[in-house]
């Protein structure tokens, strides 16, 4: 008995487009793709079986990525090399195989006990292939009844086919790029990581070495002092100098360290570590506004490191007191703003690279910082009116 493809009765040709239409609009899964177009080919066919195999990122072979049942269960078990077997030998070639008994007999057939082939009479693969993608798989169907599959049968099989290839070949690139993201998301994270490590070790040297030896000195100046005379007024008064000096430069020290490695990026979320941030220092009298918000750690060292450089270039160039330091967060983005009435500078007439001073060493590292997180930093300012740096990043 001959058997036709059911694909002219334009009610189930248009509810066949539909459905693939509606599968691949459904999201840039591959193997979602593919359970969703084998049932809906077997309805549109009269076929009992479909197999939607897809080429690996090797280009070398191909998995079973979409089957109706039962044999959805093997979803990723069956691998076939390109070349090998009926559907590998489509693949290479390029060209439908239609076989309509006696599948044994053939050459390029491979049998494989999972996908019980012996239950099934005749069969059609089609490669799956498209003009921007080419090849991206192989389409087959089978039939337990003996199934003369026409040309006719056969091009609307392969346009089926082209149809999906376009779909696959977009979920490939979209896989592929995702792919990429989470590798720059995991580099972002160890370079931000191997900069905390070395600030800390640098923290520790300091910590360890300058400041022990600063209070040792402390120590000697301390008894030298005490052993002066009335007599020695010149040699006390340099002593004392010296004392002055070295409690200096010990402060400085001390601040160094918290700079390099701020005890509370360890203890804290990022909105109190802002606000300890703002607290500590004497120079400025900073309103804060801030909100909890979630981020990955790296993300929030990087925004600590933008707020306290931008906070160290209000103290050293805007001559004001007054500024104003917000973290806020919504749905879609983080933003951190700092901003001050200070000094300010003429925005336009400045040389900028990427929107900000080429000359300028914090704003680049700032920037820097930002775009390392994927997210983006704007400074706006004009003389006489203050400057305002904005970090945005999205949340992801």
């Amino acid at each position: 008995m001959r058997y036709r493809l059911g694909l002219a009765d334009p009610e189930r040709e248009n509810a066949l487009l539909v459905g693939i239409i509606e599968a691949i609009s459904a999201g840039p899964e591959l193997t979602l793709l593919a359970a969703k177009v084998a049932p809906l080919i077997t309805a549109a066919s009269n076929t009992d079986v479909c197999f939607v195999h897809v080429l690996d990122d090797t280009d070398r072979s191909m998995t079973l990525l979409g089957a109706t049942p039962p044999f959805d269960e093997q979803v990723g078990a069956v691998r076939l090399p390109l070349g090998e077997g009926v559907t590998g030998w489509a693949a290479s070639h390029g060209e439908p195989v239609v076989i309509v008994e006696h599948k044994e007999r053939d050459p390029r057939y491979r049998y494989f006990p999972q996908l019980r082939g012996e239950d099934y009479t005749s069969m059609a693969s089609v490669p799956m292939a498209s003009k921007p993608g080419g090849l991206v798989g192989v389409l087959n169907v089978h039939t337990r009844a003996r199934r003369d599959f026409t040309d006719r049968d056969v091009r609307l099989l392969t346009s089926i086919g082209s149809l999906l290839a376009g779909a696959i070949h977009q979920a490939r690139l979209h896989r592929r790029l995702a792919a990429r993201e989470r590798a720059h998301e995991r580099f972002t994270e160890q370079v931000i990581a191997a900069q905390e490590t070395e600030r800390r070790r640098l923290a520790a040297d300091i910590h360890d070495g300058i400041t022990q030896r600063l209070v040792s000195l402390r120590f000697h100046l301390d008894a030298a002092a005490g052993t002066l005379t009335e007599e020695c007024g010149f040699a006390a008064g340099q002593v004392e100098r010296a004392r002055e000096l070295a409690d200096l430069t010990f402060d400085e020290a001390r601040a160094a360290i918290n700079g390099l490695r701020p005890p509370v990026l360890d203890d804290l979320g990022l909105a109190d570590s802002l606000a300890s941030l703002a607290r500590s220092l004497d120079e400025l009298d900073v309103v804060v506004d801030l909100e909890h918000c979630a981020l990955p750690d790296h993300a929030s060292i990087a925004l600590y490191r933008i707020a306290q450089e931008a906070l160290q270039n209000v103290v050293k160039h805007a001559r004001t007191r007054v500024v104003r330091l917000s973290l806020l967060c919504d749905s879609s983005e983080v933003v951190l703003r700092i901003s001050d009435n200070g000094l300010g500078f003429d925005r336009d007439a400045t040389a900028f690279g990427d929107g900000l001073p080429s000359g300028g060493y914090g704003m680049v590292s700032m920037a820097e910082r930002a775009e390392l997180i994927g997210g983006r930093l704007v400074v706006t300012s004009r003389p006489g009116e203050g400057t305002t740096v904005t970090a945005r990043v999205p949340v992801r």
